[in-house]
């Protein structure tokens, strides 16, 4: 998509904060990768003109400020999942204590493979 003037450039940049916004907060993350080329497509396209404003950047400092709060919140949220997954699979494996002595005990809590038959 070739883009003729400063002000294309800065309006296909907010159509895609806003873009990149509805994948936050939909949770469709797989959609981000595609728009990163973009987007930096187009930021070293507006950062190579001559009559920038700061007026004209504004809007879009702060549509870049909040999606970066938004990605941050669903990085917490998917490190938050990987650790209780992996308290899960601890779980799963086996018990761990201590003793009074502060000495550690697993008790393995391992399934047979093996099935019972009963008559």
């Amino acid at each position: 998509m070739e883009h003729d003037t400063l002000s294309e450039l800065l309006a296909s940049l907010d159509k895609l904060l806003d873009l990149e916004r509805t994948a936050l907060v939909s949770g469709e993350l797989d959609q981000l990768g595609p728009m990163t080329d973009e987007k930096e497509r187009l930021v070293a396209q507006i950062n190579a003109s001559v009559d920038l404003t700061p007026e004209q950047l504004e809007p879009l400092h702060r549509k870049v400020t909040r999606n970066q709060a938004l990605l941050n919140s669903a990085l917490d949220g998917i490190r938050s999942v990987a650790n209780r997954m992996a308290e899960l699979r601890r779980v799963r494996q086996g018990l761990e204590t201590y003793d009074s002595a502060g000495q550690k005990h697993r008790f393995s809590a391992t399934r047979s493979s093996q099935l019972e038959k009963r008559a």
